[in-house]
């Protein structure tokens, strides 16, 4: 586990992040897949299905996920909706180049004609052409702490997105569906808060220096330590930055000669740590064990390329919760694997760290699996924990190693008193030794605003994807015009919610994402789920063809339990 990289460039394979979606089946029918029931089969005779069916004997509890295939007439609507945008940019393009139209957009000096251009036009086409007729529904400014309701800075803009300007109001009281705020902790008062006060009153803001030279204060080492027991590991190492800690900390762990197996939906810090790596890549379907076994294999089988020598190493990389589909990983087959393998595992833990399990302990918690069984345990403090930062965990050795090799942990300027201690203070309560049960009961809201936010939105006709226990639901919208106006008509109902299409989804998947958070109240998601319905039927969104339950009033008896 101790091999730094011998090179920084990849060795022939590419690491591409493939298309996060399901090839389009028959109009409307579902994959619904659940450990103690046989997956539907409702495919093309010539598709493979995305998610093979799960060995029961592993899960201890029912573990189920559904991915409604995109209806055939929305998806053909979809490609020609893109079609004609595209055609359009290039008309409007034409016009801009004989200045018929205003260009906005930054070109080459004339004093730099004959140098080799510093990047083409046609890399922005997307930018300038497709995005920016929707540019207004990102960067929105905020103005108040990021909890269950934000309030937004008014700005208009008069040159169709280009530039925007401030109106000097303010648009109070925005229900916040966006942020990652999964416990509530993104907050100005409160225990967390006056904490943190107080360790700025008593270190500062900034530590000026890295870990290594004379920024490692007895904060971080109390951090490191309290993160160790929580994920019950034998040490930690804490980072300042989340996306730093996938990109710095994988190249010092795998190098020339070794194997990476990425899920094909694996974050982009995880992507570009591996390119970094210089290691050869290799993608599995998402969430597909049968296509990780058939790679693994194949790689025990045929060694490296051209020499077929056995690999150095092999290193599996997954995350808990997939922050575009709402999917969890199958994290036990996925270890049994690992270990029919002998290969290492490496878990980022980044949006499931504290929004899953009965304890908040991320993925392994929820399935009840031992942590020894990971051996490279990532996770971030900027969701669950209201903070910044991220961690890795595992055995002793391992932490050792990092933290003599880790760029982020050498290079990096320490991470701020004042985070550090919103952390300590957050995965306090978490674990109840603030000697409340503020930490359960967050966790247990958290869970039935999920159970509630879903089940409501399936009952309306939307087709939503991932896991039934995600506080990750998206929200399909597929067609590009339909991505600036749901953005737009939910803002005008007072809700905030963020919407995602090409190319950081399928071209024909895009979607809006909510996250549930515990600071969410009934009221609150009634609201949104009000306005969501409105806007669906506005915009024709409840595409969904399965047989609709029942619809409940209000929630469930379990439900409403902590409520009451």
């Amino acid at each position: 586990m101790t091999e730094s990289s011998g090179s920084k460039l990849l060795n022939g394979e590419a690491c591409q992040r493939t298309l996060r979606g399901k090839n389009a089946g028959k109009n409307g029918f579902v994959k619904n897949h659940c450990v103690f029931e046989h997956p539907r089969k409702y495919r093309r005779p010539t598709e493979r299905s995305q998610n093979a069916a799960p060995n029961s004997s592993l899960y201890k509890k029912p573990f189920s996920e559904s991915f409604e295939e995109t209806p055939l007439l929305v998806a053909v609507l979809t490609y020609m909706g893109y079609g004609i945008l595209t055609i359009f940019g290039y008309f409007r393009d034409f016009l801009r180049h004989w200045n018929i139209e205003k260009c906005h957009i930054a070109h080459e000096r004339e004093q730099q004609k004959d140098f080799v251009p510093l990047y083409q036009d046609f890399e922005n086409f997307y930018t300038r052409n497709l995005y920016m007729r929707i540019r207004d529904n990102w960067n929105r400014p905020i103005c108040s702490v990021p909890g269950a309701k934000v309030d937004l800075v008014e700005r208009v803009t008069h040159n169709y997105n280009w530039t925007f300007e401030h109106t000097g109001k303010v648009v109070k009281d925005v229900i916040n569906m966006g942020s990652y705020n999964y416990l509530g902790f993104a907050e100005n008062t409160g225990a967390c808060a006056s904490a943190a006060i107080e360790t700025t009153h008593a270190y500062g803001v900034g530590v000026a220096s890295t870990r290594c030279e004379i920024g490692n204060l007895d904060i971080h080492e109390e951090l490191e330590q309290l993160v160790a027991r929580f994920l019950g590991v034998e040490s930690s190492m804490a980072f300042g930055m989340g996306f730093a800690t996938n990109s710095m900390n994988i190249p010092p762990l795998t190098g020339k000669g070794c194997l990476i197996l990425s899920d094909e939906l694996n974050h982009a810090s995880l992507v570009l740590g591996a390119r970094l790596s210089g290691s050869t890549i290799r993608v599995f379907k998402h969430n597909n064990m049968q296509s990780l076994e058939k790679l693994l294999r194949d790689a025990i089988a045929h060694g490296q390329p051209r020499t077929h020598r056995p690999w150095k190493k092999i290193l599996i990389v997954v995350e808990g919760i997939y922050s575009m589909e709402g999917s969890i990983v199958r994290l036990p087959e996925v270890i049994a694997l690992k270990k029919r393998y002998k290969a290492y595992l490496y878990l980022d833990e980044a949006h499931s760290i504290g929004a899953l399990g009965p304890n908040g302990r991320g993925v392994v918690d929820y399935f009840g699996l031992d942590p020894k069984d990971v051996d490279i345990m990532m996770g971030t403090f900027t969701k669950s924990f209201g903070a910044a930062g991220g961690y890795i965990g595992g055995r002793k050795e391992l932490i050792d190693y990092l933290r003599c090799h880790s760029h982020s942990a050498l290079y990096a300027t320490s991470m701020s008193p004042p985070v550090a201690q919103q952390i300590i203070s957050s995965m306090k309560i978490i674990m109840g030794e603030d000697g409340s049960t503020l930490g359960k009961d967050r966790l247990r809201q958290l869970s039935e605003n999920t159970t509630y936010f879903r089940r409501k939105l399936r009952e309306m006709g939307f087709i939503i994807y991932g896991n039934d226990d995600s506080p990750v639901v998206p929200l399909m919208l597929y067609m590009p015009a339909k991505i600036g106006a749901f953005g737009r008509e939910m803002l005008k109902r007072n809700i905030g919610t963020v919407v995602v299409g090409f190319p950081a989804t399928p071209i024909i998947e895009s979607r809006a994402r909510f996250c549930v958070s515990a600071a969410h109240t009934r009221e609150m998601l009634d609201t949104a789920l009000r306005a969501i319905s409105e806007v669906g039927d506005l915009l024709q969104l409840k595409y969904s063809r399965r047989e609709r339950p029942l619809s409940t009033p209000g929630w469930t008896y379990e439900e409403s339990l902590l409520q009451d």
